[in-house]
């Protein structure tokens, strides 16, 4: 298939990414497979080595879109809500929670059941690695005695608070990735916005990794790149947690007293190895890739992925801070 992508930051991204790393293995995915993939994107951008054509664009590249035709692509995937007036299918791939009254495109594909079900849609994909990127060296701990918080630590859905209030209570050592703690303790080391060997290196001096969040968390790529690198998680019950992580993967913590409870335990009852496998399993960047080509192929054919336009169905704000 002929596949346009739109990106407006450097791909492949040196340090801290989500998406756009995802998008990023996606799209080299497709190449290797024998796909056309181009990329309308940012100039800097190093993709034309992994076989991917990079036509650059400044300023607004929705203006490019609109003109595309069936005679050259396929497929537009973007990643953002937008539909160019372009007469090639376009699917939509959201991550994020939509607001109050917004409304996404028909084609739009979610990033998990719960992400999905929350805008009245059945379609979604989980999002996933390149395993490359995630040395897994395995370390069968008998304990549990540092923490990985990774996430942007100044927004409260994150909960950054009780991460640091559950480790310092149980002086467990809390390793925080994206943001900084105000509030000294010689269990608490802040490292900041971090990405690429210096975060691997980070999650390598970690144990288990800390996700309460109090939102309906869309997917949560931080999940699985602990998991990949051998870590439990230990989240809250919202959004896609309870279907990221199983038995052998971790533990979902109702309240605080229930992360409390797992960060307090002596006992460390998870297989890094079997974390490992589960993730290599479920959230890889070739599963993602197969899962994308079908949904393809059925706009290639014309069809339509929803009625309505998915929108944002419940009564609150979907950053409302919700109980724990």
């Amino acid at each position: 298939m002929r596949i346009a992508f739109e990106h407006k930051g450097i791909l492949p991204v040196l340090k801290y990414g989500g998406i756009e790393r995802i998008l990023f293995w996606h799209m080299k995915e497709l190449a290797k497979r024998g796909h056309e993939v181009t990329l309308f994107g940012h100039p800097d951008s190093k993709v034309e080595e992994y076989g991917i054509k990079l036509i650059p664009v400044e300023g607004d590249a929705k203006k490019v879109l609109d003109t595309l035709t069936k005679k050259d692509f396929d497929i537009i995937h973007l990643t953002y809500n937008y539909e160019p007036k372009s007469e090639v299918p376009t699917l939509i791939n959201m991550q994020c929670n939509g607001q109050i009254g917004e409304k996404f495109s028909k084609n739009s594909v979610f990033v998990s059941k719960k992400h999905a079900n929350n805008h009245g849609s059945e379609h979604f994909i989980y999002n996933a690695l390149d395993f490359d990127e995630y040395p897994f060296e395995p370390k069968e701990s008998d304990s549990l005695s540092s923490f990985l918080f990774l996430a942007k630590g100044s927004w409260s859905v994150k909960n950054l608070k009780h991460c640091i209030s559950v480790c310092k209570k149980a002086k467990k050592h809390l390793h925080i990735a994206g943001g900084r703690s105000l509030m000294p303790s010689r269990f608490i080391h802040s490292h900041g916005m971090v990405g690429g060997q210096e975060k691997i290196d980070i999650m390598k001096q970690c144990d288990a990794f800390l996700f309460p969040v109090r939102w309906h968390e869309p997917f949560g790529i931080a999940i699985i790149e602990a998991m990949a690198m051998g870590m439990p998680v230990f989240g809250g019950p919202y959004g896609s947690l309870p279907e990221l992580i199983t038995e052998e993967s971790g533990r979902v913590c109702n309240n605080k007293e229930e992360l409390l409870q797992a960060v307090s335990q002596t006992k460390n009852d998870f297989s890094a190895s079997k974390i490992r496998a589960y993730v290599e399993e479920n959230f890889s960047i070739a599963r993602l890739t197969d899962e994308y080509l079908a949904y393809y192929e059925k706009l290639a054919l014309g069809e339509s992925l929803h009625k309505d336009h998915p929108s944002w169905k419940l009564s609150h704000s979907p950053e409302d801070l919700l109980d724990f």
